[in-house]
């Protein structure tokens, strides 16, 4: 059996349903986590496989990029978003979900180099959505955003924010091996994700909408982009070469005296 890890998110429901209505299910051990474990448990080698946050990918051993799909949007992606009661620009305090790397270094670049601000950056803990509020805003990722639109006044979406700055699509998430797998798996593993992003139209029946005002498919179509064409490797060869200079020029400021 292959121990497979994927984000326990809305937007990875297409996914998990082609696999599992396929027989690749039958060779698997699947276990559901939120990204940050996922990247852990891939690490550990726990894992023979993931879908995994693309901000790990370099400090994993032999990365392999095993799939044509992932968790990806051009332009808006509505469940990665800052949520503030003022403007950006007057916000003097960011809490950084702790749920997922990517997006936390997706907010690092933003901030520096897109909206060239700097408020205080502040891991984040459970319950940190309560203290959102005033100067102090938040970033919030996957379910845990729907319905969060009615409640704050400014909502920055992270994709979109990007794609202004970029004129790119951006990757959150790719299915990634630390290790060879089968040919012939790799293959049955892309033919089912592939049926389940070709059956989206028929999943809203089988799916309960989290939010009254919340459309399913709307959100599986518009705002996630399931494939990893070759604008999204080259958005993902971008942030990782930028998160790689961010943390190079830190670490040099660090050692500077």
């Amino acid at each position: 059996m292959i121990n497979v890890t994927a984000v326990s998110y809305l937007n990875t429901k297409p996914l998990l349903n082609g696999i599992l209505n396929s027989s690749v299910a039958n060779k698997i051990n699947l276990q559901l986590d939120i990204p940050s474990e996922c990247a852990r448990k891939l690490s550990a080698g726990e894992a023979h496989l993931g879908l995994v946050p693309v901000a790990v990918l370099p400090e994993l051993n032999t990365p392999r990029i095993i799939s044509d799909y992932c968790i990806g949007t051009v332009g808006a992606v509505k469940t990665v978003c800052i949520y503030s009661e003022l403007p950006l620009n007057q916000v003097e305090r960011i809490y950084l979900d702790h749920h997922s790397r990517t997006s936390v270094e997706l907010t690092k670049v933003l901030i520096r180099d897109h909206w060239k601000l700097s408020p205080e950056l502040v891991p984040a803990s459970e319950g940190y959505i309560d203290e959102i509020g005033g100067t102090t805003a938040g970033l919030i990722i996957g379910d845990r955003t729907i319905g969060l639109d009615k409640k704050f006044p400014y909502v920055y979406d992270l994709g979109s924010a990007w794609m202004d700055y970029t004129k790119l699509p951006f990757v959150f998430a790719v299915w990634v091996s630390t290790q060879p797998l089968p040919e012939s798996f790799i293959e049955e593993f892309n033919a089912a994700l592939k049926n389940g992003v070709e059956a989206i139209p028929k999943l809203k029946f089988l799916l309960q909408s989290p939010h009254p005002d919340f459309d399913l498919e709307e959100y599986f179509t518009n705002y996630i982009s399931y494939e990893l064409d070759d604008s999204k490797r080259m958005a993902l060869s971008r942030f990782l070469h930028t998160i790689s200079e961010q943390l190079q020029a830190s670490l040099e400021d660090s050692l500077s005296f």
